[in-house]
């Protein structure tokens, strides 16, 4: 059992799991698991809580059987209308901020969506790295409807690189719902897994992840997440050159060839 301080939440919930994973939902289930100034402080408390463990993978879901995140809560939004330009464009860093913490971690983030992920909780989902679907999923980007822009919390920039930027617009500019089948279909999820063992999949997932090298899936993720943003070919293969030569520096290599020649499982370390 991954052993870490757990933080004080009050919106969110964090579990530490057999192998090394944690389990975080978002728990305020009687309001669909909506997004509130308050949790948005607290997804960056549980990353800095998180980021120097040895978790091998974060799984993200929504608590209930309604919702993975269906947005910011509309009962705060007299919050926001009543901030200044300056103390908004803090508010919104914050909130972009603990999103782009969670994106961020060093190891994989799986989400297991369920219900609504709608707005907010679109982002929500696009900062995993893996997302695993239920039947009942289905995702939307109401920005517009609310006088907003889906330039919000990194939802234009992620959903672009994964279904496009023709596709996107459409679920931009519409409104439409995104059903979970489409989602797959599209490259929006992953996976479409029955809602009854829809956790229990992302936990084997998680239990694959943790089956091979910490380090290489820490370096693989960097390189993953890092060559989105690289503007050049060389850029991308300089930094994957530097992480093969920093892993094979690492125990883990020469621990999975000997098990290979010894015809036995390895035991990574990540060291």
């Amino acid at each position: 059992m991954l052993q870490f301080e757990p933080p004080k939440l009050e919106t969110l919930t964090l579990e530490p799991l057999e192998g090394g994973s944690v389990l975080l939902t978002v728990n305020r289930p009687t309001r669909m698991n909506s997004l509130t100034v308050k949790m948005f402080e607290e997804f960056n408390t549980v990353a800095y809580a998180l980021r120097d463990t040895d978790a091998r993978a974060l799984i993200l879901t929504g608590s209930g059987d309604r919702a993975f995140c269906a947005g910011f809560d509309l009962d705060e939004i007299g919050v926001i209308a009543t901030m200044g330009v300056r103390e908004f464009l803090r508010f919104q860093e914050v909130a972009a901020g603990g999103f782009a913490a969670i994106r961020g971690l060093p190891f994989p983030v799986i989400a297991a969506i369920h219900g609504a992920a709608s707005g907010g909780g679109l982002a929500l989902a696009l900062a995993a790295d893996i997302r695993l679907v239920a039947p009942t999923a289905k995702f939307n980007a109401p920005f517009v409807r609310l006088g907003l822009s889906i330039g919000d919390l990194g939802t234009s920039w992620q959903l672009t690189r994964l279904v496009g930027p023709g596709r996107a617009a459409e679920i931009a500019y519409t409104v439409r719902t995104v059903e979970a089948e489409e989602a797959v279909r599209i490259g929006l999820a992953n996976r479409l897994v029955p809602s009854e063992t829809l956790l229990e999949e992302a936990f084997t997932v998680a239990r694959q992840i943790a089956s091979n090298s910490p380090a290489g899936i820490r370096m693989s993720k960097r390189a993953l997440q890092h060559n989105l943003e690289n503007a050049s070919f060389a850029a991308a293969l300089e930094l994957e050159n530097r992480g093969q030569a920093l892993l094979t520096r690492g125990e883990d290599m020469t621990e999975a060839l000997t098990a290979f020649r010894t015809r036995r499982p390895p035991r990574f370390t990540g060291r």
